[in-house]
């Protein structure tokens, strides 16, 4: 088997693992949704996650070690991982091929040629690196873990997460049962698009220009045992071998050790066995460095270093904190949070309600495409019953917890239930408040017991074009003086009669100039001609237990005032912060 074809099945049989993996992270029944399958392992065997969350939490999450198999296979094979392995580097790769395939040898060599901005990844790395490093607490900031914006295995999962499979769901031709939406998913597509069709231009563009992984990658391999090179062999100067090269790391030439992702087209093109893959060093030379000038590692270090303290000083994290920015339940305390997180979107696919989504600008942008909470989308509100977006986190950004411990039992009685906000009623749009209107949808949908919406019960009455004056009565009839009402209306069973005796009987329906009684009225109850009645509704109108309420949002998912609802969920007396609690 050719070397090259031994390369692209790696590459086809790691791509279909990372799609499996990405469809099969959502909850169901079915043997291709989630049944334990290590759906994290890509992303756990990628060391710059776990580089990065170690320098800004000094802690590393167990499953991250796995990026130490990567750190060792790049030190004694090279950036076969880039080459072999990574499946954005794959998506990358087809499109590059197709964009060069129909130009001529000297166009395809110039597509191909190295360039010096190839050294902009390298200062990327240096900017994330720094701003991951966990500061003293006096520079108002602990680490921040933003490599998840660029880092290409959290940005292809994110990508293929919340783009690529829900247009599949839409299609029917996706693992989940009804059509899922995403809040801004057309920046992340945008993202995600834009950097795979830049590959028309020039082949593996993000791998060359952007990607801080095989930045970090490329350093490691200067040390590799086994590298591509020239041999003693006579070249020609055919320049066959950088025909198709993928990193751009000019085998004929002086080779750039860290340019190149072992895609090993060069071995394949050349004619002459002027290239081989030893242990030997290349026999033209090689640069086994980034040329890095000092000036712009400077900057990108101190830039990193002072990121998250700059934009802290906002106070986004602290006493200015958004509490219409709700995170997902066993979430951590927002800077802690923000160490962790590296946006892959993971939880916001495993999540059954698809309440879960990126966020935008709300907590900042350190909090850009981080999960928030979204009950006007989806199926229904955060289930109190669902732990599954803890269980998936590869960073424990949000944090593992059991289901004794988010409805708070056996152990966890004491502290009660998990909370991520608490509601508030808006009294200027809710319909028994503000309009007259009955409806009890949010206390009635409410999941925890005792409910944490009750109701008091009051009777308003009803405003009608005239005053209504009594004509007679016939039995369980109230006939009125004018012909003013709707017919129909109040027969709903929230509208009584109250008359002047103080007498208040349920209308059980109407015409335009009578009123059917709940019963028929005795002699002693039955008003005069001319005396006064009113129509009176009965409103049971809503209010929240803040001790009760856990945030859950199925109230304001389910309430029918369709624009701004009005019953809202905000992180107020949410358990994962003492200063946010509103009652002791």
């Amino acid at each position: 088997m050719r070397i090259v074809t031994a390369r692209r099945v790696s590459q086809v049989f790691f791509f279909v693992v990372f799609v499996w993996f990405c469809a099969v992270a959502t909850l169901g029944e079915q043997p291709w949704q989630l049944r334990g399958w290590p759906v994290n392992w890509l992303l756990e065997l990628d060391p710059l996650v776990g580089l990065t969350t170690l320098l800004s939490t000094r802690t590393l999450y167990a499953g991250l070690l796995w990026g130490l198999a990567t750190l060792a296979l790049t030190v004694l094979l090279g950036r076969v991982f880039c080459g072999w392995i990574c499946p954005f580097g794959a998506m990358h790769h087809f499109l590059g091929y197709l964009g060069r395939r129909s130009r001529r040898l000297p166009a395809q060599v110039e597509m191909n040629r190295f360039r010096p901005a190839q050294a902009i990844k390298y200062y990327i790395l240096v900017f994330f690196l720094a701003a991951g490093v966990l500061l003293p607490r006096e520079w108002i900031s602990s680490g921040s873990l933003q490599i998840g914006l660029l880092d290409p295995l959290p940005l292809a999962h994110r990508s293929v997460n919340l783009i690529l499979l829900p247009l599949a769901d839409r299609l029917g031709l996706g693992p989940a049962p009804l059509p899922r939406f995403y809040e801004g998913a057309g920046l992340i597509g945008a993202v995600f698009l834009g950097a795979l069709f830049l590959n028309l231009w020039i082949p593996r563009f993000y791998c060359r220009f952007i990607c801080p992984l095989g930045a970090l990658l490329g350093v490691l391999s200067r040390w590799a045992l086994w590298r591509v090179g020239r041999t003693e062999a006579s070249c020609t100067g055919c320049r066959l071998c950088e025909r198709s090269c993928e990193g751009a790391c000019a085998p004929t030439e002086t080779i750039r050790i860290g340019e190149c992702v072992m895609c090993l087209n060069c071995l394949d093109e050349c004619r002459h066995d002027a290239i081989a893959y030893r242990t030997r060093p290349s026999a033209a030379g090689e640069a086994l460095l980034p040329d890095l000038a000092r000036r712009g590692f400077v900057v990108s270090a101190v830039s990193g270093l002072l990121a998250a303290p700059v934009l802290r000083l906002g106070g986004t994290s602290g006493p200015n904190w958004n509490a219409g920015l709700i995170r997902p339940p066993g979430a951590l305390a927002e800077e802690d949070f923000l160490a962790r997180c590296i946006k892959c979107g993971q939880c916001m696919r495993v999540c059954p309600t698809n309440v879960i989504h990126p966020a935008g600008l709300e907590g900042g942008i350190e909090g850009l495409w981080t999960p928030k909470l979204n009950f006007r989308v989806g199926t229904s509100g955060c289930q109190h019953t669902c732990i599954a977006c803890g269980h998936l986190c590869p960073t424990a950004a949000i944090r593992p917890i059991s289901l004794d411990e988010r409805v708070g039992r056996s152990a966890f009685a004491g502290r009660g239930p998990l909370r991520i906000g608490a509601a508030f009623v808006d009294r200027g749009r809710c319909l028994p408040w503000a309009m007259d209107k009955p409806c009890i949808v949010c206390q009635e949908n409410c999941p925890v017991s005792p409910k944490a919406i009750f109701t008091r019960e009051v009777f308003n009455a009803v405003r009608t074009i005239v005053p209504l004056t009594v004509k007679g009565t016939d039995r369980g009839r109230l006939l009125l003086a004018s012909d003013a009402l709707d017919a129909g209306r109040f027969g709903t069973g929230d509208y009584h009669a109250l008359l002047s005796a103080g007498l208040r009987l349920r209308i059980a329906a109407n015409t335009r100039d009578a009123l059917e009684l709940e019963r028929p009225l005795t002699p002693p109850e039955s008003p005069a001609p001319g005396s006064a009645v009113v129509i009176q509704v009965r409103l049971q109108q809503p209010y929240v237990d803040p001790k009760l309420c856990i945030g859950c949002g199925v109230c304001e998912h389910e309430c029918p005032v369709l624009g701004r609802r009005a019953i809202r969920v905000t992180a107020e007396n949410e358990s994962r912060h003492p200063r946010h609690r509103m009652v002791l």
